[in-house]
Parts: structure tokens; sequence; C-alpha cells
């Protein structure tokens, strides 16, 4: 009875709240919650899974050569408790033979795990390549569904391409859970890629064309992001807790229902059914990218996200390498950036807007470069916490400055529509996720993890000043005039041009 009620006390509430911009900015968060925690999920999963694999694979193939003479590869010994000797088995019965034995201790110490404190050997090393190709496979299809996606939008809406991210993440998802072999994770990891460049791009456009104005779409932008934050939160240690504890399938299969729940409130509410294309032709997606304003934005996003990029893969296999941690702590070490990161991002969403959101992105990149440079230093997991904490939290300051900035600017110096200036939001977010693991994979088993993290760390500190031209970018021309020479204009215009154009209020 009483779950009858509030399934009945739901579905009014979502009748009442069907066309609410609260009730879309939800289907966002949760679809940013959901891609950012297989996202991450298999951060603390991947490394231990493929090395325990490899591992597996290699003594077997050891075994089968130190054993010529068997033809089963393996000899195994029989204890007589009658005369105290031994028999090999596994060989022919000319071959048996019989020798006096001490007695077995009462006691052996087991072997300590493997796979929690591998040796630093070139097997482990190469791991670094490996995972960090996978990882980065999945920015990688996206960046280049990416400028597909944002025109896309501008034709037929921003609810089929939302609800199609969601099918393509569910058979990703699955396709996880249930997949053993290198090639069949880097499919899957490649497929989300697809997924989730249709949720992000749509996602973000609506919100920016359901949120007009500027401080309550930094705002609600905030909020999604904080959806992003807690997906990176929960990922890596629900991952490895449940790795360790029920198995590889176990969490995908939990994040494949929650992908239905997810579906069902698109269904329910965006009618995915629907074309609506924009009102008016948005700017082209290479003018866009001409624009040094929106590039040095994009930039900003890329580089500061970069660091956490290379760090992911990286990170486990050098705990492994230099702590010889448990499971679980593969992914717990990620929990001190994800808590930041949420933190950063709700706190900025509004005090960037306030503070000047260019001042907020130069200091975020400026403490990016040096936490990140600092976690190096770290002798055990909990040196890990500082340095993780300010790359999070630093992070969050960038993103949330940045991706209200972009609509900021489209509005500010071309037309306003959305879906494609927030695929180059995306692309500038996936490169950083598609060359950070790739690269730094290939750099870690070159030179080193410090020296990967020293690098990645200096450009960002490097590129930290370029925020300041983001200070008063310049408005078009043309925009600023129409509003006077025409009477018959779009409300969108009408909206920003007088908040924009004309005021001195520094971004």
């Amino acid at each position: 009875m009483f779950f009858d009620s509030l399934v009945f006390l739901l579905l009014t509430w979502l009748r009442e709240e069907k066309q609410s911009r609260r009730l879309i900015l939800l289907i966002v968060f949760i679809a940013l919650l959901l891609d950012n925690m297989l996202l991450t999920v298999v951060v603390p999963i991947i490394p231990s899974y493929l090395y325990s694999v490899d591992d597996e694979a290699a003594q077997s193939v050891q075994n089968h050569s130190m054993s010529p003479l068997s033809p089963s590869g393996t000899f195994q010994s029989i204890v007589s408790l009658y005369d105290n000797t031994t028999h090999l088995t596994g060989l022919s019965p000319q071959m048996s033979t019989a020798s006096p034995m001490t007695p077995a201790p009462t006691s052996v110490t087991p072997p300590q795990n493997k796979s929690d404190c591998p040796k630093a050997d070139d097997q482990l090393l190469n791991e670094n390549v490996k995972v960090g190709l996978l990882f980065a496979s999945k920015a990688t299809v996206q960046l280049i569904t990416n400028p597909f996606i944002g025109p896309l939008t501008n034709r037929i809406g921003y609810q089929i391409p939302m609800f199609a991210g969601f099918c393509i993440m569910f058979v990703s998802t699955l396709m996880f859970a249930f997949s053993s072999s290198y090639t069949l994770l880097f499919l899957a990891r490649s497929l989300q890629g697809v997924g989730s460049s249709c949720s992000s791009v749509a996602g973000m456009g609506m919100l920016a064309s359901v949120y007009s104005d500027d401080e309550e779409r930094g705002n609600a932008i905030g909020i999604a992001l904080g959806g992003l934050a807690m997906g990176v939160l929960v990922g890596p240690p629900f991952g490895s807790v449940m790795y360790e504890f029920v198995g590889k399938t176990a969490p995908f299969l939990i994040l494949a229902v929650l992908a239905v729940l997810d579906g069902a409130l698109q269904l329910f509410v965006l009618q995915p059914s629907k074309v609506e294309p924009e009102s008016q032709k948005g700017t082209s997606l290479i003018t866009l990218m001409k624009d040094p304003y929106i590039l040095i934005a994009a930039g900003s996003i890329c580089f500061a996200n970069m660091a956490i990029a290379m760090l992911e893969p990286a990170l486990p296999i050098w705990m492994m390498e230099t702590m010889c941690p448990r499971k679980w702590q593969l992914g717990v070490a990620f929990v001190p950036a994800s808590i930041s990161y949420l933190i950063g991002t709700n706190i900025f969403a509004v005090l960037a807007h306030k503070m000047g959101r260019w001042l907020c992105s130069l200091i975020g990149m400026l403490l990016v470069g040096i936490s990140i440079i600092c976690v190096p230093l770290a002798k055990d997991i909990y040196g890990l916490i500082v340095p993780n904490f300010g790359v999070g939290f630093a992070i969050g300051m960038v993103d949330s400055s940045m991706m209200p900035i972009m609509g900021y600017l489209v509005d500010l110096r071309h037309v306003s529509v959305y879906g494609s200036v927030y695929a180059i939001a995306d692309v500038a977010f996936c490169m950083g996720f598609a060359f950070g693991p790739s690269a730094g994979g290939v750099i870690a088993r070159s030179i080193g993890f410090p020296w990967l993290m020293t690098i990645i760390g200096v450009v960002d500190i490097l590129f930290a000043p370029l925020c300041f031209l983001l200070r008063n970018p310049p408005a078009n021309e043309e925009k600023m005039v129409r509003p006077h020479n025409m009477s018959s204009i779009n409300s969108t215009y009408i909206t920003f041009i007088p908040v924009y154009s004309l005021s001195n209020t520094a971004y």
C-alpha cells in the first residue's frame, strides 16, 4: 500500500512538473551521473583485471614450456603416508620414481596475493600502454562524434539525441559486464563514447536554451556538473569495492538498472519521438572554432581535465609498483579528487559569476598544475589525499567557470543557438581524455610516472595566463546595433544584449 501511494505521488509530481526546467535539469543531472559513473567505475577494475588475465596467461605458457615430458604440461605429487615416499604423476610408468621425503610441515604461510602486490616488471609496465589506450578509446570516439552531434541538435532538437545516448550507454554497460577479453572491453569503451557524446552535447545545449539568464544558467550548469562530479566521486570506490568482494560483472549490472530508470524518465518527460528544430539557424561550427575566445575557454577545459585523464590510468599502476595496495585502495585513492570536484563545482557555480569567471579559471589552472606535480611525492595512500584533493577542486573551478562562459560567448558574439558551442566544449573535454591516457601511458612507461605528472603540471601553469583574455571579450558589433534598429527581434537577443553588450561586467 505504501509503495503504491509513493508511485502515485511520484507520477502526479511528474505530470505537474512535466514542462518544468527543474525536471529537465534533473534528467541532465542523472544522465551525466550515470555516464561518469561508467567512465570511472572501470578505473580501479581494468588495470588489476587485465594484469591478472595477462599474468595467468603468462604463467600458463611458462608452465607449459617447462614441462616437455608431460602431455598435459604439469606434474603432480602424491605423498604416500605408508612408506613416506612421493610419486610423480604425469609420466609414463617406466619413469615413475619414488624418493624419500621428509614430513611436510604442519603449517604453511600462504603467499601474498600477486594481484595486490605485483612485481614491477616489463609485464606491469606494459599495462600502462594497454590501459591508457583502452581508457582513451572512449574519448577518441566521442571526439570524432561531437562535430556531428552539435549541428544535428540544431536540426532535430535535443530530445532524440539525448534518448539515443541513453540507449547506446545501456548497451555499452552490458558489454562491460560480460566481456572478458581486451578486444571486447575496448569495443565497449569506444561505444560508450558515442552515447556520451549524445548525452553531453544535447544535455548542455538543452540547459543553455531553457535557462536564458546568465546567472541562472551558470547555477544550472553547476548543478548538472554536480552530477558529473557525483559520478566521478562514486565510480572508483564503488567499482573497486564491488570488484574485490562481488566480482567484475556486478557493478556494471547495477549501472544498467539505473540507466533503464533514467530512460523511462526521459520517455515520460522529453517525448523523444518529436523533432523540434531550433527557430533560427545557428553559427556554423567552423566559425565558432575560429573564435579565439572560444578556443581559450576550450583550451582551459582541455588541459585542466587532461591532468586527471593522465592520472586515472597511470596512478593505479604506479601504486601497484610502489605501495603494494589492496584492490579496493586503487579506487579509494581517487575519492579526495572526486569529493573536492563536487565541492568546487557547487561553490564556484555561484561564486565565479561574482568574482569573474576568467579569474576563477586562471586560479584553477595554476592550482591544477601545482597539485598534479605534488602527486608523485606521496609515499603511501594517505600521502595522495592532499594533492588529489587539490586536483579535483581546481578542475571543478575551471569547469564551473568555462562551461557557462561558452554559452555567454555565443550570446555575445554569435547566434544564440548552443548545440555547436557545447559540441566544441565537449570536444575540448574529450581531447583531454583522449590524448591524456594514450600519451600518458607511453610517457609513464618511457620516463616514469613522476615526470609524466611534472609535464602536465607545467603545461597547465603555462596556459593559465591566457584566461586573462576572457576578462572582457568584445561583442559582435552587429548584435550591439540590432536591438535598436529592428523592432521584430528574437526574444533571446532582448534578454541578453542589454546585459552583456552594454554593461561593464568583468567576466
